[in-house]
């Protein structure tokens, strides 16, 4: 085994150790597998692995490819869930001497007695406290075992979970605790978390606001909620949402970190800045504020304090979340000295981590979709698409790979005294839930086109009031383009193109949700960013020219003014100085470019890829002459 580990990847590894377990006969019919024997071959196989002193990052990866190669091999996915915590458990190297005596002689858990099981919750909670996520993870799953609806254990379930990255498993066992208990304000409030962390911004603002409503004076779900809240650009009601916190409880660090987060948001950076070391000074070992300081400027040679405490900080128990805001911001403090190398290899171990908590990004899949949407999409279907749609010339929907410069022309229109910006509000992205398959192979009904075209409009004039253009940047709009014109063939399509190495290398120093898992990995950028090129040509091609304007980031940042103009123009908006002067403009920008566009336009981002060329790997094929 060690011979096999060193010489592949961990990610191999876990396949690897997979191939094994389902080699043996006591894993082909699950029902009749003896726990207790994979056990002892997962116990045997780690102490080898610990031998190697993997590093954090490589066990998680190792973890997940473990896991889905044993549903690959037809292991049902609650079953390998519970194998690849007991691997993680085995990883750890924490389980305390007393501990291991304590589960081999446990009583088997079909004959735990109502005390034993108190005994085991207790402990695992007293894990959990010291921060031993997996062993705390590993006794919860023995109670549930004896008593599947014990409240206690599901939730604490999920919540270890959650700290060690299992987002999906930890959203099971806590709709499962919540069955049990439907009126559990922190089982609610926890399933709102980790929604969150998987990207399900609405539904975990839904079960948000129960956690409140079942506990109104709960003040760490008034604290998520307005994290979500900022997520789904609705940057005021998050202000509101802190500062009713803080009027209860005025050294609340969690709320006054997030109080500089939404000054961050509006442009305020010093005012940022100064709230983010308000919170250290209550908190000092605070991760996030530590992060957030190296996102408000540029770091310099004296900062060096920073790096050194952020590494410090490494050093010490961090759920999954924080290592991984931790590593994104110690990348951006090196690319900031011009420490390149430095500021890869930070960026790389952020990623990696990311991608053990995201689901695989399915190459297939994407491709398949890109497939779907040009075969129904044809010239001809286009020409009659527009029949029934709305006549209304409000939306303006600047489109194209996240950090292409989507965020930087939705600044500069918004300058417009006639303009708003609404974020990524996500017209498609709305209308295709729950409705992907019917998107993909047939068009909207002249209602369905009406019913999504009142909808739209009223989420724009509660966003931008009577403002007579609105601009939505959320990138998914790129896949969709066929349905917004059939809905709106009267907006303006702006289609930003910057060049694909810089723009996947900035989605790569981008700390995403992990639901854009695509992001994770230079090869599945690549992969994504043709895909989403071939998508982009296919709407070029049969979209009336007069409905996309294309945008080429090098040429505005080289000839501002030029492209400002033909910006307006095609938007249907006379020309106004201040668009020109957009960084002066004072609005929330909610997403990762808040400090980009607060900036004159500056040339250093075009080309920047060069900086980092000998570790680009995949991005090559990417690169145009």
């Amino acid at each position: 085994m060690l011979q096999w580990i060193r010489s592949t990847e961990a990610s191999q590894a876990g396949v690897t150790l997979a191939d094994m377990l389902t080699q043996q006969s006591s894993l082909k019919e699950v029902t009749k597998a003896s726990a207790f024997d994979v056990e002892d071959l997962l116990q045997r196989a780690s102490v080898n692995l610990l031998a190697l002193r993997l590093n954090f990052f490589k066990k998680a990866k190792l973890a997940q490819s473990f896991k889905w190669r044993l549903i690959e091999k037809g292991i049902a996915p609650d079953v390998a869930d519970g194998y690849t915590q007991s691997l993680v458990l085995q990883l750890s190297g924490k389980i305390s001497a007393p501990l291991q005596r304590d589960r081999a002689a446990a009583t088997p858990l079909g004959r735990l007695s109502p005390v034993e099981a108190k005994r085991l919750l207790a402990q695992a909670n007293q894990c959990f406290e010291r921060g031993a996520y997996a062993d705390a993870a590993a006794l919860y799953r023995n109670v549930v075992e004896f008593d599947p609806r014990d409240i206690g254990a599901l939730f604490g379930l999920g919540n270890a979970l959650s700290k060690m990255g299992f987002l999906a498993e930890a959203e099971q066992h806590l709709r499962r605790a919540i069955a049990s208990m439907p009126g559990s304000a922190e089982a609610s409030f926890k399933l709102g978390v980790v929604l969150r962390q998987r990207g399900e911004l609405r539904e975990s603002d839904i079960w948000l606001r129960r956690a409140i409503k079942l506990r109104p004076n709960f003040a760490e779900a008034r604290i998520h909620h307005g994290i979500t809240l900022l997520g789904l650009n609705r940057v005021r009601e998050a202000k509101a949402r802190f500062a009713k916190v803080l009027k209860t409880s005025p050294r609340n660090a969690e709320a006054i970190f997030l109080m500089g987060h939404v000054a961050r948001v509006e442009g305020h950076f010093a005012e940022a800045e100064a709230r983010f070391r308000d919170a250290l000074k209550i908190n000092p070992k605070m991760p996030h504020a530590w992060a957030a300081l190296a996102g408000v400027r540029k770091m310099t040679t004296e900062d060096s304090t920073w790096l050194q405490v952020a590494n410090n900080l490494l050093e010490t128990t961090l759920s999954l979340d924080e290592e991984i805001e931790l590593r994104f911001a110690i990348g951006k403090f090196c690319d900031d000295l011009n420490d390149y190398e430095q500021a890869f290899r930070s960026f790389k171990r952020a990623n990696e981590l990311l991608k053990a908590m995201a689901a695989p990004y399915d190459r297939d899949a994407r491709e398949g979709f890109v497939d779907d949407m040009i075969r129904l999409y044809t010239a001809e279907v286009i020409a009659h698409a527009n029949e029934g749609g709305s006549q209304s010339t409000k939306p303006i929907f600047v489109v194209g790979m996240p950090r292409s410069g989507t965020s930087l022309v939705e600044q500069i229109i918004a300058s417009h005294p006639r303009a708003r910006g609404a974020g990524e509000l996500g017209f498609c992205d709305d209308s295709a839930q729950g409705h992907d398959s019917e998107l993909r192979h047939k068009l909207h009904g002249s209602l369905q086109k009406q019913k999504l075209a009142q909808t739209y409009l009223r989420a724009l004039e509660a966003k931008a009031g009577d403002a007579a253009r609105v601009v939505d940047k959320a990138p998914v709009n790129s896949d969709y383009l066929g349905v917004i014109y059939s809905v709106f063939p009267n907006a303006r399509i702006i289609y930003m193109r910057r060049d694909p190495i810089d723009t996947c290398l900035s989605c790569y120093f981008q700390y995403f949700s992990p639901a854009m898992n695509f992001s994770m990995d230079l090869a599945d950028l690549s992969h994504y960013f043709v895909q989403h090129q071939r998508l982009m040509d296919h709407w070029r091609s049969v979209l009336p020219p007069q409905s996309v304007l294309e945008v080429p980031y090098r040429d505005l940042v080289a000839d501002q003014e030029s492209w400002i103009r033909k910006i307006l123009e095609f938007s249907g908006l006379e020309w106004d100085e201040r668009c020109l002067n957009f960084q002066a403009t004072e609005r929330a920008v909610a997403t990762a470019s808040a400090w980009q566009v607060r900036q004159k336009i500056y040339r250093t981002s075009v080309a920047r890829w060069r900086k980092y060329e000998k570790f680009i790997g995949p991005l090559r094929r990417l690169a145009r002459d």
